[in-house]
């Protein structure tokens, strides 16, 4: 089984859907169906939403809110934000098979009053999902999101091959496949980014259009962070390699912090701007999270 639920911008939800979402309590037996399942996250028009599918999600429990009577929780992990958002309707028809079965488009809408959490069949989640990906599963992509036969193992490269209607049968293996994963996370970052590095400012772009500069996660998803931009920097080889171990970090107004009796005398160079606040994405809603950033500056402080 396989689900969709609403998401709505400033809805007034206590909502942080890489981790929990929040709803009323008339949902609640269509999200406890959906424990041990996947969802796709849909913004409606609604509160400036993109009308699209965006991510996707597994279900892993639902709790009451014990704080606000006739509510719950659902509490998601494995949260993965779509290449680009994937638009209601495609060719003139909407990906959900309940959806084409309403006379009037217009009615739509109407329609879905009443179902923000909603069960799909499998093969509409997979289409929107594989969709989703299309960005980082196209064969013009591999070279410079390292999904190349240099790059990848065997069961990875037989995943690429695959037709694209194979590989929405096998969507599962898709999402939890890392390689995928990374490359997926890698190109949202480094085309925030610029292909440029956040602390250097460098961009070198090789072959194939593959950027020098790495994706480096803030909050490590070995410890529970999430894979989206906000948690994401672009970094030169080097200074990644000196930031996944704190020996740099950033301030909450994004200005280097650097432990400077740890970071190799050779290196410092790099950091000669120190208090210069770093490269940043044109788009303001793609910096790093404050709360990411806390976290990282917390293991710095420790190191």
């Amino acid at each position: 089984m396989a689900g969709v639920f609403d998401t709505k911008r400033d809805s007034g939800y206590d909502d942080e859907i890489a981790f929990r979402y929040h709803f009323p309590k008339q949902y609640r037996t269509v999200a406890e169906a959906l424990v041990g399942d996947r969802i796709i996250y849909r913004e409606p028009q609604r509160n400036g939403g993109r009308r699209a599918y965006v991510a996707t999600a597994k279900v892993v429990r639902v709790n009451d809110d014990t704080s606000r009577s006739g509510f719950a929780y659902a509490a998601m992990s494995e949260y993965r934000e779509f290449d680009e958002p994937v638009p209601f309707v495609r060719d003139g028809r909407y990906w959900e098979t309940s959806l084409l079965s309403v006379p009037d488009p217009s009615r739509v809408g109407a329609f879905l009053q009443g179902r923000s959490i909603r069960t799909i069949p499998e093969s509409d989640f997979a289409a929107i999902v594989r969709a989703g990906l299309a960005e980082t599963l196209m064969t013009d992509n591999a070279i410079r999101l390292e999904l190349d036969s240099k790059h990848v193992d065997g069961p990875t490269q037989a995943l690429l091959d695959l037709p694209l209607e194979e590989q929405e049968r096998r969507i599962e293996e898709i999402l939890t496949n890392r390689k995928i994963r990374e490359a997926s996370f890698r190109r949202k970052v480094c085309d925030a980014y610029d292909s440029r590095c956040a602390i250097t400012g460098l961009r070198i772009i090789n072959g194939g259009g593959k950027s020098e500069a790495q994706a480096a996660h803030i909050w490590a998803v070995a410890d529970g962070g999430p894979d989206v931009v906000q948690n994401g920097i672009a970094l030169s080889a080097t200074v990644h390699w000196l930031f996944d171990r704190h020996l740099i970090s950033l301030t909450d107004d994004y200005r280097i912090l650097v432990s400077h009796n740890k970071v190799p005398s050779e290196l410092r160079t790099l950091f000669a701007k120190q208090m210069d606040r770093i490269h940043l994405p044109a788009d303001g809603r793609l910096w790093p999270h404050p709360a990411y950033v806390a976290r990282h500056r917390e293991r710095f402080s420790s190191v």
